[in-house]
């Protein structure tokens, strides 16, 4: 699964820090970690259970800054099933 154009411009928008961020895009439930500016690094898109739990696919963000903060590498990878 790739991550669509849609949910990266929703998962590239700041959150609370050091959270877990949770929403429903489209018929995704999308659970978000973030770091500790409030940028997402870790994504599971896929269907919740009653628990709140996700399966389906599991995305790592790899977020590379400069010195002065200037972003130099933004990419999210696939890690398979959750």
């Amino acid at each position: 699964m790739k991550i669509g154009e849609k949910l990266l411009k929703q998962l590239s928008k700041r959150y609370a820090p050091s959270t877990l961020v949770t929403f429903r895009f489209g018929r995704y439930d999308v659970a978000a970690k973030t770091d500790n500016e409030g940028n997402p690094v870790l994504a599971f898109v896929g269907k919740a259970d009653e628990q709140g739990h996700i399966k389906g696919d599991q995305f790592t963000r790899k977020l590379l800054k400069d010195e002065t903060g200037t972003v130099l590498k933004d990419h999210w990878d696939y890690k398979g099933k959750a």
